[in-house]
């Protein structure tokens, strides 16, 4: 007994430890996004002062982040919708076909650094016009988010039985309205997941839209950089902005976090059910 209550008092405290050590920059950049400069430079006044909302004020009076905002709204959605267009089909391919070859490429074009593409897409993307556009961001952006949705998916389309497909087979439905109507239902769980996780990757991306965004198409992480210059640092502003970047990622996170879990719970349990049937077969 004495030696179940250490262990029980022991994970409590490195609990409580991981908890203090993630969760503390966030209290702090609360915090400080509600403080003047001179409030933030002063030790006396971490968790003590005067609050005030100028902060976030200027950032959307002065920086106009309203449109930052639409800006990182549309170029997530639409490439994390154009990523399961894509990658939902290519993943049953892969799942039910056996397309390791496929699967490999994908999985290799998910490895390779995205910094490796940066300078072919801005050659490719300037000699078409495309630089500051919409349609360059969300297809740069799809690099991240169609190679994750695949390799999510793959694993949830292997664990799904063949027989309930074959039973829509018989009853008349083609092979693409199985995969409408039968899979897709079945694999809802993984659909939400693993859209959920493509967007907030592509909302939280900075490298592709700092060489390819311009001054009509510039999303929130390239915005942060307005708060900073030659001389100085405005941490108020800039902690007001990292607030209201991280507000709909927590949101959604917060919302969609039982469906998160149990989807990539879901997915390793299938695959690993998966596996195991390919090795009993062989």
């Amino acid at each position: 007994m004495k030696k179940k209550k250490r262990t029980k008092i022991l994970l409590a405290a490195l609990t409580v430890l991981v908890l203090v050590v993630f969760v503390f920059p966030f209290v702090w950049m609360l915090l400080a996004s509600f403080k003047t400069q001179s409030q933030i430079m002063s030790a006396d006044q971490t968790f003590i002062f005067t609050p005030t909302t100028d902060n976030y004020e200027s950032v959307f009076r002065q920086y106009d982040f309203l449109k930052y905002i639409v800006n990182s709204m549309i170029v997530a959605v639409a490439s994390t919708v154009l990523s399961l267009l894509l990658g939902l089909p290519a993943a049953y391919s892969v799942a039910r076909y056996r397309l390791q070859g496929f699967g490999l490429v994908i999985l290799v074009a998910r490895i390779v650094p995205g910094i490796s593409f940066l300078i072919p897409w801005y050659i490719i993307f300037s000699k078409l016009g495309l630089v500051d556009s919409y349609v360059s961001l969300v297809l740069s952006h799809m690099l991240v988010g169609l190679p994750f949705i695949v390799w999510i998916m793959i694993s949830f389309f292997e664990g799904l039985p063949h027989e309930v497909e074959e039973a829509g087979m018989i009853d008349g439905c083609s092979p693409h309205q199985v995969f409408r109507r039968i899979v897709l239902p079945m694999s809802g769980a993984g659909i939400i997941t693993s859209s959920l996780l493509s967007f907030i990757f592509s909302w939280n991306n900075f490298m592709f839209s700092i060489i390819l965004a311009g001054d009509k198409t510039k999303t929130l992480p390239i915005a942060v950089f307005n708060f900073m210059s030659y001389a100085e640092i405005n941490w108020g502003g800039l902690m007001a902005a990292a607030c209201i970047i991280t507000l709909p990622v927590l949101v959604i996170a917060l919302i969609a976090q039982r469906y998160v879990v149990n989807g990539l719970a879901a997915g390793a349990v299938k695959g690993i059910r998966s596996a195991g049937t390919r090795k009993r077969l062989h």
